[in-house]
């Protein structure tokens, strides 16, 4: 029975493991620029933790909408069908394209909101400017997330972990030369990290691009594509699935940019280690969702063959090898909370010392509710993909919804003042906000499946 579930193992790794890497890179990347802001000091980080807030809502919107491409690729690529295929492609490029645009623009115009939320004043002063040049690499991150989904959609995952990889790499190469005035090159600090985020976001895009138009097999698919005409009910489907889709990642990400606005009320010091906690496991959030790629691709597959046996089995599989993953880095956490905060924070930094250290004690606190917590959310972010594989978002956007924003919230808002228990009490309310959505999204998932199969 259990090897029924275990000897997809493989086969699921082979398909997600390139979305991981990608989806590491990116996180090593801002592991790296937290590591670097961090040498600065305490404020710096606060005010790149802050800025990025925005801009994370603002990815949240368009990521989520551009998942809707990968089920409706999947379904037609098992189908054979050509012209579904290359329809979604082209509705998908545009409707992502021109939300790009819409984004920026929001977020650019209303960056000042940041000044009535009783923020730092000095983290505020470093993060507007930040915040303006950083917004721009939206435009071409969610068109470059259009290209990926396609490709996620016909199982061709490696070819966006080839441009997440060098687009990694430039990042790292730039924010070092110009956080630090290396080279010749002026110190700017968190301004250095945003030109290098704006070109590797670019480059990424162009890379990608570029697969796509010269890839044999994907120019196989593509072969007619001139042909495709403007269709109001492709858009339709799209934004059918799209607009629950980024609704509901929207909702897990603003829940988590609460956290480092309510830790900003607390301070510096404990928005700080709320910024490495949140780095440290989002390291870990991404093997979560890779996995969750190969689900929504292989119950897309499966929705086309109207397999719903096997569609079921797979989810299972997918979920039974997050949960080991989980449960191993959660062990990690558990046993290394004193030590991984020094990975950011220097303590031969005199001038900071104090808080430096009140900084690494809050993290290490952090990290053991992260440990639980990090187990909830494979188990949610899997069988979230696996329900928008089955083109099922309007009950799982409502489920999110309730867990994080009618629980959730509430309990980090009412544990996380400093008269009760501060950073602690906001990271238990991400805990509870993230175990009611994976129980009710696995009670959903477990009686669409069973009905599915017994209506077949």
């Amino acid at each position: 029975m259990l090897k029924d579930y275990t000897k997809e193992f493989s086969y699921n790794l082979k398909l997600s493991l390139p979305v991981m890497l990608g989806m590491l890179g990116h996180t090593l990347v801002s592991l790296v620029d937290n590591i670097m802001v961090g040498k600065l000091d305490p404020t710096n980080l606060a005010a790149v933790s802050l800025g990025n807030s925005f801009v994370f809502i603002g990815m949240a919107i368009g990521i989520g909408f551009s998942s809707a491409i990968t089920p409706l690729i999947a379904e037609a690529d098992s189908e054979n069908n050509h012209h579904k295929l290359q329809s979604t492609f082209v509705h998908g490029i545009i409707l992502c394209t021109a939300l790009s645009l819409l984004l920026f623009l929001s977020i650019f115009f209303f960056r000042d909101i940041m000044l009535l939320m009783n923020q730092p004043e000095a983290v505020v002063e470093l993060a507007l400017p930040y915040l303006e040049l950083v917004v721009i690499s939206l435009i071409p991150l969610l068109i470059f997330q259009a290209f990926k989904q396609f490709c996620d959609g016909l199982s061709l995952t490696i070819y966006p972990m080839y441009a997440a990889v060098i687009a990694n790499v430039i990042n790292v190469l730039i924010n070092y030369v110009l956080i630090f005035g290396k080279f010749g090159f002026p110190q700017m600090g968190i301004m250095g990290a945003a030109i290098g985020t704006l070109i590797s976001r670019t480059v990424m895009l162009v890379f990608l691009i570029l697969i796509v138009k010269y890839n044999s097999k994907i120019k196989q698919c593509l072969n007619d594509i001139r042909q495709i005409k403007i269709d109001k009910l492709m858009f339709k489907k799209i934004l059918a699935i799209g607009i629950p889709s980024s609704l509901q990642m929207v909702f897990e990400v603003v829940f988590f940019t609460t956290a480092i606005w309510l830790s900003g009320l607390l301070g510096e010091n404990p928005q700080s280690a709320n910024q490495i906690a949140l780095n440290l496991s989002s390291m870990t959030f991404m093997i979560a969702s890779g996995l969750s790629v190969s689900a929504m691709v292989r119950v897309g597959n499966q929705k086309g063959l109207k397999n719903y046996v096997d569609l079921r089995r797979i989810s299972f599989s997918i979920l039974l090898l997050g949960l080991i993953l989980a449960l191993f880095f959660a062990l990690c956490f558990i046993l290394f909370s004193d030590l991984l905060p020094y990975i950011y924070i220097d303590l031969n930094n005199t001038l900071n010392y104090k808080d430096n250290l009140e900084v690494i004690e809050i993290t290490s606190k952090l990290l053991i509710i992260a440990a639980v917590y990090q187990i909830s959310d494979t188990i949610q972010v899997i069988i979230l993909a696996a329900l928008r594989g089955m083109q099922d978002v309007k009950i799982p956007t409502l489920i999110t919804f309730v867990a994080y924003w009618l629980i959730g919230f509430p309990i980090s808002y009412f544990l996380g003042s400093d008269d009760m228990l501060g950073s602690e009490g906001i990271w238990i309310g991400l805990l509870s906000g993230l175990t009611i959505a994976a129980t009710l999204l696995y009670i959903r998932f477990n009686i669409l499946t069973n009905r599915l199969i017994t209506n077949n």
